[in-house]
């Protein structure tokens, strides 16, 4: 650690003990009062009033909701991002702070994101001397296929930086634990809609019609059976059902049924094929039922590949702000999650923030999920210094053979220096962004 990041971290250590208590206070705000993806409001004025309350100048995104706010000057400019989204789910807490929207609730931890990227800008606009700029992004709609990030990426948000930093509740690990994982640290997410039709009929009758019922158990049961003999078993592609609908009347066989579900697969090449596959095999099994069949297939987040220099960057902030023994390696994930898509422009990594306080799990997207407020400020010290360790390292010429800070890995080849076959390095070229 160099003395300028040692001496600004430590101002930043100063500003989160001081307002720890507004930080909740803002966390708690924001529980109270979800908003859906891409309906982010109040939301967004209320950010906007905050940075421009200390002499920052926030810019909207051109989606209407979300917004970019930039603290520094020069260059080089690091990318440091929240997503503002809620859940269509009922809050089931019991807390003076539950969700004042009746079912709505932010169960996925954006409000504790959102504080903590808040709680960042408010921190470092209070220094002098940074070397260079943090771009803070406040997202829409990253609960979405295939995410707001997408708008993030084409709005050209991310133009210019070198790097972008994320975190991520984790309710499986105390607060003031950090996890960290160099690669795939998330599963890539598609959606699914399969819809059976048929002419219907009474159920007396079933050998003279299609029984649709039965073509959507068959399709329900034997697509997932299907996967395990058609992909390779480290792929890790799942398909999980999430609703199915037919028919109202007992006696009546319906004309119409359809299903929804997600397909979540660990490996990037399996995810470029899954589309193809998933159409093959429910037109296969709809076949032997004598449904006809028709498939809505979103390709949807690609899995969050986390950089070994950015994780090596963040791995030192870590140590600075927990300690070592709270620094802990964290297993990939099978949620999707759509800071993926900003790998398609800059290097990134996403952490892990333990938000767990003690008593029983409180999982993530249920109602009764709630987070230990401690993690926030932990948050907000871990992504400062991580964005001063990166202003640090990207500023001026790359010089080979130096390693970025908390970096054991060798590097064959710097970040800086790879040339247009790196798949990271590759602007995006599909059709979402």
């Amino acid at each position: 650690m160099t003395p300028v990041v040692e001496k600004l971290g430590d101002a930043v250590d100063e500003w989160v003990a001081a307002h720890e208590a507004q930080m909740v206070a803002t966390r708690r705000h924001l529980h109270a009062h979800p908003e859906l993806a891409f309906a982010e409001f109040e939301t967004t004025s209320f950010l906007e009033q905050r940075l421009r309350a200390v002499g920052l100048a926030p810019r909207r995104l051109p989606t209407g909701t979300g917004l970019t706010v930039e603290v520094g000057s020069g260059e080089p400019v690091v990318v440091l991002r929240a997503d503002i989204d809620a859940l269509p789910l009922p809050d089931l807490k019991d807390v003076p702070y539950a969700s004042t929207r009746e079912g709505l609730c932010h169960a996925c931890g954006h409000d504790v994101h959102t504080t903590v990227v808040l709680g960042v800008a408010l921190a470092l606009s209070t220094l002098d001397g940074l070397p260079g700029r943090v771009r803070c992004i406040f997202q829409p709609a990253e609960e979405t296929i295939p995410g707001g990030a997408t708008e993030v990426v084409a709005a050209g948000a991310l133009d210019g930086a070198s790097r972008a930093f994320a975190l991520h509740c984790d309710p499986s690990v105390p607060a003031g634990t950090v996890g960290l994982r160099t690669g795939a640290i998330t599963a890539a997410c598609d959606r699914i809609d399969v819809t059976l039709t048929g002419p219907g009929g009474h159920t007396a009758r079933p050998q003279l019609t299609v029984d649709l019922v039965d073509a959507l158990g068959r399709v329900i049961t034997d697509l997932p059976a299907l996967l395990s003999r058609q992909v390779d078993p480290r792929a890790g592609m799942s398909l999980v059902w999430g609703a199915v609908s037919a028919g109202v009347a007992a006696n009546a066989i319906p004309q119409r049924g359809s299903l929804r579900g997600t397909v979540r697969v660990l490996d990037r090449d399996a995810w470029q094929g899954a589309e193809d596959l998933m159409r093959s095999l429910v037109s296969r099994v709809a076949a032997t039922t004598g449904a006809e069949c028709d498939v809505d297939y979103v390709q949807g987040l690609p899995p969050v590949v986390n950089d070994p220099r950015a994780v090596a960057l963040m791995r030192a902030a870590a140590l600075e702000t927990v300690g070592s023994e709270r620094v802990v390696l964290t297993p990939q994930s099978m949620g999707g999650e759509d800071f993926g898509w900003y790998a398609e422009v800059l290097p990134i990594a996403l952490a892990r923030l333990g938000t767990h306080g003690g008593g029983p799990p409180l999982d993530l997207h249920r109602g009764t999920f709630d987070a230990d407020e401690r993690a926030i400020g932990v948050g907000v010290r871990l992504l400062a210094r991580t964005a001063l360790h990166a202003l640090e390292a990207d500023a001026g010429p790359p010089r080979p053979g130096r390693p970025a800070p908390g970096d054991t890995t060798v590097r064959r080849v710097d970040r800086t220096t790879r040339g247009p076959d790196d798949e990271l390095s590759r602007p995006a070229d599909r059709r979402h962004p």
